[in-house]
C-alpha cells in the first residue's frame, strides 16, 4: 500500500539521513518513477523533504524535523516480540538492555496489540544457540567498534602462529553462533574470527573508517568470495529416500546438488562436498542406506573402509578392562 511505503520512506530517511532515488526504489522494490511520485505527494502534505545534486546527494530531511510515527500492524508486532536473538544480545552485553526494551514498547501498545504480542510469545520460539565459541574479548571490540577507536590486537590463523597486528575496527558480524570482527588493516579490508583473538586492547587512536564502507555489502561479498574458493569434491550415491531425510548430507559440510528417483524408494543423487574425507565420513555413518557409485576412486575407499571395520569386528572381542 503507498501509505505504508510513505511511512517507510521517513522512517530510512530519519534513520540514514540521506537516501538516493536508485537506492529507495530498489529497498522498496518499485520503479524509480513511483519514488518521484511518492516524494511529491511526502511534499505536497508538508514533510519537509528536499533533493541535493552531486555525488553524495540523495533526497533528505530537515534535521529539525521528526516524525512521531507509534502505529505498528499486527505481522510487525509479531515480528518483533517472537523473534527475538535474546543469545546475540547477551554476547555484546545487551541481553537486560533488549529484554526492557520489548517491555517498554509492549506497555505502549493499545490493548488489543498487546494481545497480539503475547499471542505471538506462546507461539513462536526461536532458539538460535549451537555450540557457542567462547568470545571474552568481544566486549572489548565492541568498545572499539563504537568509538571509533584503533586496536591492538593478536590472532591467531587457522594456519600459522599468532601475530599482533594494529586494525581499524569497522563492524562486528555474527554468522549462526559465530561472531568476527571486520576490519581494515594497511588499506585491506579483512574479517577475524573473534574466537581466535587471544588479546585485544582499545588504543586511543581515532579508526579511520572508508567514507564508502556498508557493512552488509561488504559481507554479502567476502561470503560470495569465500565461497568461490572453497574446494569442490562431488559423488554420486544411490540411497533411500528416508536415510537421505534423516542424514542430512549438511552435517558433514555436503550440499545435495542433483535428485532424481531411482526406484523403490530410493534416489541417486550428487552431493558435493569440499573434501573426499567429509564424503566419505557421511557414506559410512548413513551405512546400508547408501550405496556410493561414483567415481570409482572414492567407491574403493568406501569398499576399503568398510573391510577394515570388518576386520576389526571379526577378531576377539576385547574385555573392556
Amino acid at each position: 500500500m503507498r501509505a505504508d511505503r510513505l511511512v517507510s520512506i521517513l522512517l530510512l530517511l530519519q534513520t540514514r539521513g540521506r537516501a538516493t532515488t536508485a537506492e529507495l526504489a530498489k529497498r522498496l522494490e518499485v520503479s524509480p518513477r513511483t519514488i518521484h511520485r511518492d516524494m511529491e505527494a511526502l511534499t505536497a502534505s508538508g514533510v519537509p523533504v528536499y533533493a541535493e545534486r552531486g555525488s553524495k546527494g540523495g533526497w533528505r530531511l530537515l534535521e529539525e524535523y521528526r516524525t512521531n510515527l507509534t502505529g505498528l500492524s499486527q505481522p510487525e508486532i509479531m515480528a518483533l516480540f517472537a523473534l527475538k536473538p535474546t543469545q546475540l544480545l547477551r554476547d555484546l552485553g545487551l541481553g537486560k538492555a533488549g529484554e526492557n526494551a520489548l517491555i517498554k514498547m509492549l506497555a505502549a501498545l493499545p490493548a488489543a496489540q498487546r494481545r497480539g504480542a503475547e499471542y505471538a510469545r506462546q507461539r513462536i520460539l526461536v532458539d538460535i544457540q549451537r555450540y557457542q565459541e567462547k568470545v571474552p574479548l568481544l566486549p572489548v571490540l565492541q568498545e572499539a567498534v563504537w568509538q571509533d577507536r584503533k586496536l591492538r590486537l593478536v590472532y591467531e590463523p587457522m594456519e600459522g602462529q599468532p601475530a599482533e597486528r594494529t586494525v581499524d575496527p569497522l563492524g562486528l558480524v555474527v554468522k549462526g553462533s559465530v561472531w568476527y570482527l571486520v576490519a581494515s588493516r594497511q588499506g585491506e579490508l579483512r574479517s577475524y574470527r573473534v574466537s581466535r583473538i587471544l588479546e585485544a586492547s582499545v588504543l586511543d587512536e581515532p579508526s579511520q573508517r572508508p567514507a564508502d564502507f556498508d557493512l552488509e555489502a561488504y559481507w554479502h561479498k567476502a561470503r560470495a568470495d569465500f565461497r568461490a574458493k572453497i574446494p569442490s569434491y562431488r559423488i554420486w550415491v544411490r540411497v533411500q529416500e528416508k536415510v537421505l531425510a534423516r542424514s542430512n548430507p549438511a552435517s558433514h559440510w555436503g550440499q545435495l546438488e542433483h535428485c532424481k528417483p531411482a526406484g523403490d524408494s530410493w534416489l541417486k543423487a550428487q552431493i558435493r562436498f569440499e573434501y573426499p574425507e567429509q564424503a566419505l565420513g557421511w557414506v559410512l555413518a548413513a551405512g546400508a542406506g547408501v550405496e556410493a557409485l561414483e567415481p570409482l576412486e572414492f567407491r574403493k575407499q568406501v569398499l576399503e573402509a568398510l573391510s577394515k571395520a570388518l576386520a576389526l569386528y571379526q577378531t576377539q572381542a576385547r574385555p573392556v578392562s
